[in-house]
């Protein structure tokens, strides 16, 4: 999530005075090409988040236009010695990060729907709003173009703008980096509310200050992310591993593979070795025909299991054969249980949304709207197994109620000492509570978030 509160800008000394909620809202409202509104219904949603946690009433939600808008509401804030401003994307903060109180809130997804495919230097890329969201520009990006940007997030209603704000991880980013990683170009509304564009060899500073910098540094307003051709298909696989040495060992072989040599797509998760509906066996299978059978597993499994997902893209025209000799020479060498191997063919927009079908179903069984907390971390290579034995196997080993994430990427695309680190991330019940959210790398691999001032 974006979040600009900007009280530190100008010294105690100056001359800015507490806000008067009614007038500086009429005041804006005549400025605004977009609106203002201080109605309940509006106020009340602006007042929650994905978290769940925390309700917090704002004073009002402005729904811009575009940079100009956000501009001026920036400035008022300025102005203002006690105003807060917090831009909200989709609402996935955690913690309230996207609520101000007695604040302004910015519905960044009412901003002008901006989308346009750009060539440079031979490389193509889309300017996109910061309030637009990625599951929209996944589709444009694929129909009209048969193009789509190279690094995701696992769920994808999520903005342009509050991913960016944060670092934008999936399984993909072992090859391509994080979202944050393949950004040409930005349009920023700073804390003194100036709109800047900026990028690598212009305003550099700023731009490596506002990619990952939890909205601290400015509000994202537009974005160029590089694309690359779509593929068609998706070969999606889990392989299942009852020890975690030959689970963590395959997994980080597989990312230090070069291009060509290694899967498009590598994740994993851990689950419980029991019946559990929501961390057992039985969420593992990916086709609702296929079933897991235990009797597979080794005498030495545990109480927690482990799975390596991972996927192959293609193209309508490949013959079946080459995408499993394909599939066949990556797997080869691979240390999973043989029988434990599920896999599924879908199109490549129906994978990236593979968790809006989970939401979907939380929405049906009524637990998406309950609170969410949500923890993710880093944990580099020399430390992953022990994490394994003093959380997996021993304070998680009945499971939290949903899936634990957990895979590796490289040190060459993230600047730390280990060459591998793993995300870890988990969801599920919490005292009877659902709960998405994880081990990870813990700050930003998909939710909206930014701490205010």
């Amino acid at each position: 999530m974006m979040i600009a509160c900007l009280d530190r800008f100008v010294t105690d000394t100056d001359s800015r005075r507490p806000h008067d909620g009614s007038s500086l809202c009429k005041a804006l409202e005549l400025q605004l090409q977009g609106g203002i509104t201080t109605d309940s219904r509006d106020i009340g949603l602006a007042g929650k988040d994905f978290g769940g946690l925390h309700s917090i009433t704002p004073l009002a939600l402005v729904k811009p236009t575009g940079a100009d808008d956000v501009a001026k509401v920036v400035k008022s804030a300025v102005q203002s010695s006690n105003l807060t401003v917090a831009a909200r994307g989709n609402g996935h903060s955690i913690n309230g990060q996207a609520m101000a109180d007695r604040g302004l809130v910015v519905d960044m997804t009412a901003m002008e729907n901006h989308f346009h495919v750009v060539l440079n230097n031979g490389l193509s890329y889309v300017d996109v709003s910061g309030g637009a969201i990625w599951e929209d520009v996944l589709k444009r990006c694929v129909s009209d173009y048969g193009l789509a940007p190279r690094s995701w997030t696992d769920y994808l209603s999520l903005t342009v703008g509050g991913t960016l704000s944060n670092a934008g991880v999936s399984g993909q980013a072992f090859r391509y980096g994080p979202q944050i990683s393949n950004v040409a170009e930005l349009e920023v509304v700073t804390g003194t509310g100036d709109t800047l564009i900026c990028s690598e060899m212009e305003n550099s500073e700023l731009f490596f200050s506002v990619l990952g910098g939890l909205g601290q540094f400015g509000i994202i307003t537009k974005a160029r992310v590089l694309l690359q051709p779509a593929p068609d298909m998706v070969r999606w696989i889990r392989l299942v591993y009852a020890e975690f040495e030959s689970f963590t060992r395959d997994a980080e072989s597989l990312v230090r593979r070069p291009e060509g040599d290694s899967f498009d797509y590598v994740e994993g998760f851990v689950f419980s070795n029991n019946d559990d509906p929501l961390t057992g066996r039985s969420t593992v299978p990916l086709d609702s025909d296929a079933a897991f059978d235990k009797a597979h597993l080794p005498e030495t499994a545990g109480s927690v299991l482990y799975c390596l997902e991972v996927a192959v893209h293609y193209r309508n025209n490949d013959q079946g054969a080459i995408v499993d000799t394909e599939v066949h020479r990556l797997l080869t060498g691979l240390g999973y249980i043989k029988p434990l191997r599920f896999q599924v063919d879908v199109s490549y927009i129906q994978f990236l949304s593979r968790v809006k079908r989970a939401e979907e179903e939380a929405i049906a069984n009524g637990v998406w709207d309950t609170p969410h907390p949500w923890l993710n971390l880093f944990v580099s290579k020399s430390d992953i197994s022990d994490f394994d034995r003093v959380v997996f196997k021993s304070l998680l080993q009945n499971g939290v109620g949903g899936p634990m994430l957990v895979y590796p990427l490289l040190r060459s695309r993230w600047v730390l000492n280990d060459d591998v680190f793993h995300e870890l991330y988990l969801r599920g019940h919490v005292l009877s509570t659902w709960a998405w959210g994880g081990w990870g790398w813990g700050w930003g691999w998909g939710w909206e978030m930014g701490p205010k001032r």
